[in-house]
């Protein structure tokens, strides 16, 4: 195990009713709210009255930003940059998703430099400082509600990176299940993928003397994939919401990853396709993460052994360390594949003319991952198996 210091400053307010809690936190920190929003779900099932009205009794000052999209743009981020400056806001509170939040972020730390944003995302320029923001989680997915994480595309240029800083902790997260009881049911399987696809991240890593850190990961995925089929043909159960919306939390806010390093090359094939394509995050995250997993089941067998007879139920009985980790890999297309997450890149119409500039945008910063490195044969490899 390496050494490790772990921080989470984020104040995380989780259960039924706990929008209210916005009347406690947010004049903690201003009158001068920016309100950052997506699509407009949120006025369709109430909440963005209930936001606004909870605002209004607390005498702020609201402005907004909306319609950030579903893998956030630098665009929308340039927006509230420019409103944050112009009106001298104080405070930003995002209502959305994981997509809402990390656009709230870079718009937290944009407004705090002179420059384009864009630079802090492609780390030209380091976040020295970040307006103070809160969340109301309205989807289970990234974890971006108590991480110091954010994604952020741009368009024109067809690039998507993530970045992150220890300036841009959201203050308060509230999480209220019954607020993702209105998520589709193709959404909540994304979100679904997506909190599994953070463990996987950490599952996969080089460093000895885990034990624990292995059985909580274990545990999120076994607790996820019992919730899920279930959640899936009752989607406004509250208790599998909690769960769910829980799991989806714990997967990435720091919790099971102190004293290693995970791998983090998934995302990062995801990003370049997303970035060029702009399809769901984890749409593609289920297409690729078996496919990177097969690729490199030769690095560590006895890693997907584990994860085989552990989580996947494989009986290792008489098998070689890799057959029971392509066995365990198996496992796990059946179950995405079982509630309907996609498996091929086609799914989506994508083929194999745009692979170079696929490659191209993941080997964007040379070679990457931390479980083993890929280049850009790997890249393209795990590509051509995806499509």
């Amino acid at each position: 195990m390496r050494n490790f210091t772990y921080y989470n400053p984020t104040k995380l307010i989780f259960g039924r009713g706990t929008v209210e809690k916005l009347r406690d936190e947010v004049p903690k920190y201003g009158k001068k709210v920016l309100l950052v929003y997506g699509g407009g779900s949120i006025k369709k099932n109430g909440l963005y009255d209930q936001v606004v009205g909870i605002l209004n009794d607390i005498n702020a000052e609201i402005y907004e930003v909306s319609g950030v999209e579903p893998n956030p743009r630098i665009s929308t981020v340039r927006r509230g940059v420019d409103i944050c400056k112009k009106e001298g806001i104080e405070f930003l509170l995002a209502v959305g998703g994981g997509s809402v939040i990390d656009c709230t972020k870079a718009i937290a730390a944009g407004s705090k430099y002179d420059g384009d944003a864009w630079d802090l995302v492609i780390k030209k320029a380091p976040v020295s400082d970040a307006l103070p923001f809160g969340t109301i989680l309205t989807l289970a997915a990234t974890g971006s509600e108590m991480n110091s994480g954010s994604v952020i595309t741009n368009w024109e240029t067809k690039e998507k990176y993530g970045w992150g800083s220890p300036f841009v902790f959201p203050k308060f997260s509230i999480l209220d299940p019954v607020n993702t009881f209105t998520v589709p049911k193709n959404q909540t399987i994304y979100g679904v993928v997506d909190m599994m696809a953070h463990t996987f991240e950490h599952y996969f890593h080089l460093d000895e003397n885990t034990p624990l850190q292995d059985r909580m990961c274990e545990s999120l995925l076994q607790t996820v994939m019992e919730t899920a089929p279930k959640l899936l043909n009752d989607l406004e159960n509250y208790e599998y919401r909690e769960t769910i919306l829980y799991c989806g939390t714990m997967a990435l806010n720091g919790m099971v990853q102190m004293g290693f390093r995970g791998d983090w090359a998934t995302h990062n094939l995801e990003h370049a396709v997303s970035a060029v394509y702009d399809i769901p995050h984890g749409g593609g995250l289920a297409i690729l993460f078996p496919n990177w997993m097969k690729h490199n089941l030769h690095v560590k067998p006895e890693r997907f052994k584990q994860l085989a007879v552990r989580v996947f139920g494989v009986d290792p009985t008489g098998k070689a360390d890799e057959q029971v980790g392509l066995a365990g890999i198996e496992k796990l297309r059946e179950f995405w594949n079982s509630i309907g997450a996609p498996s091929r890149l086609s799914d989506y119409g994508i083929d194999d003319s745009k692979i170079d500039l696929l490659v191209d945008r993941a080997m964007k910063n040379g070679e990457y991952g931390n479980f083993t490195r890929l280049n850009a044969e790997d890249t393209e490899a795990i590509y051509r198996a995806s499509l």
